[in-house]
């Protein structure tokens, strides 16, 4: 077999290696117990705290191991990398404590959060570069720039050494687990981690199943698995942003197909309820992609049982500015938020008939939008109701409609829908 042929697999010596690599850089972050979970799930669950890293995810072992893996013409000529999340600050870090100068393309509308912590992490060793609106405008700006200037491209996963640095965090699971792991569960997004803790576990302790997590709006690594190729997804739900992608790598697919025991995919309502439950419940503040791997914990509840369980929490760059969003998606997956276009008689007394006649007594309007208009019996209005139970649905639409007035239930809707959430 050629060179060319050759199917890339991480050994443990390179893992090792990496290891070694990345020691100074990258805690060995805590292997924690979930009281919480493990009584809900009567099993044995634990968080791999990689939200715990200076950078608050796990990027900067991959990132690192490869920028350190440089020659010395290539670190003198310098790295460029498109991120606008995690993979950034791995880099940016990494530039910083390497010495070597690096160019970060960015889409425009980047939020300043993510910005000023890419600046932090890489003061004078690295350049933002803000090109485009969308990440892909970014990826062939930095793309180009690698060519015309002899650069090297860090790749987010599509790398060996990318990938063999992710694959340390399988090393100190086995380190710091005092008991076989029977179930770890990872977020995938390009692959990267799902390929190198696979790897991992496939030599070291094949008995463990190795559940990838995908969000449902973008199943990239399912759809390729399912299609035995890798397969670009024409359009993909970006929410989850560490782990919306529509191409998986080609390496980390090849490595996934064969070791990963299974891909699933979560709703996105429910990796935010997920958000907001370790939030309230555990005090531990997560990104959306941190998430996945605790959401999938459902899907698994006759499995897990009495079982010993790893949920790699993989990030915490989340931005506060979310928060809103985050808890609409989940009152929504919960079927607790619903929107109507409610027809208002045009008299006075109409909104207070409303109120004390149609609303059942714990639900709670918490969007209204309606203008009077004259020459009309109805006005309409777009409103929006939390529900104490979901079971209070259909009794608050019956309601409506013997009172003459409902209008249209807009949450089936989504060409309307979407310019309320």
């Amino acid at each position: 077999m050629s060179k060319e042929q050759e199917v890339y697999f991480p050994s443990i010596e390179n893992i090792n290696a990496a290891a070694n690599t990345i020691k100074k850089v990258s805690a060995v972050t805590p292997l924690m117990p979930n009281v919480r979970l493990s009584k809900l799930f009567n099993s044995n669950i634990n968080f791999k705290r990689e939200d715990l890293q200076q950078v608050r995810s796990y990027k900067i072992r991959g990132a690192y191991n490869k920028i350190s893996s440089l020659t010395k013409e290539e670190s003198a000529n310098g790295v460029v990398c498109a991120s606008a999340g995690n993979h950034a600050q791995g880099v940016a870090l990494s530039c910083k404590l390497l010495k070597i100068k690096g160019s970060i393309f960015m889409p425009a509308p980047t939020p300043n959060q993510k910005l000023e912590q890419v600046k932090m992490f890489g003061e004078d060793y690295i350049d933002i570069v803000l090109h485009g609106d969308t990440f892909d405008d970014a990826y062939h700006a930095a793309m180009k720039e690698c060519e015309q200037l002899k650069k090297t491209f860090i790749h987010p996963f599509n790398d060996e050494k990318v990938i063999e640095g992710q694959a340390t965090i399988g090393l100190e699971l086995l380190e710091q687990s005092n008991t076989p792991i029977d179930y770890i569960f990872i977020p995938v997004g390009g692959g990267g981690l799902a390929a190198g803790l696979s790897a991992v576990f496939s030599q070291l302790s094949p008995k463990t199943k190795i559940i990838g997590v995908e969000p449902e709006g973008a199943p990239s690594m399912t759809v390729s698995i399912k299609n035995n190729k890798n397969t670009e997804l024409d359009h993909i739900e970006k929410f989850v942003d560490g782990a919306a992608v529509k191409r998986v790598g080609d390496l980390t697919f090849n490595i996934c197909k064969k070791h990963l025991h299974a891909m699933i995919t979560v709703p996105e309502g429910k990796v935010c309820e997920t958000i907001l439950e370790l939030y309230n419940k555990d005090a531990i503040v997560v990104e959306p992609a941190g998430a996945l791997s605790i959401s999938a914990l459902d899907l698994y509840a006759e499995e897990i049982k009495n079982k010993h369980v790893v949920c790699v929490v993989s990030g915490s760059n989340n931005d506060i500015i979310r928060t809103p969003e985050i808890k609409e998606r989940a009152l929504l997956y919960a079927n607790l938020k619903h929107y109507f276009i409610v027809k208002f008689p045009q008299r006075a007394g109409a909104l207070k008939e409303f109120v004390v006649e149609i609303l059942g007594k714990n639900d709670d309007i918490t969007y209204f939008q309606y203008a009077k208009k004259t020459n009309r019996e109805n006005g309409s209005a777009v409103v929006g109701i939390v529900l104490k139970s979901s079971d209070d649905l259909e009794p608050l639409i019956r309601r409506m409609k013997h009172h003459n007035f409902y209008g249209d239930y807009l949450n089936n809707k989504p060409d309307l829908f979407q310019f309320l959430v």
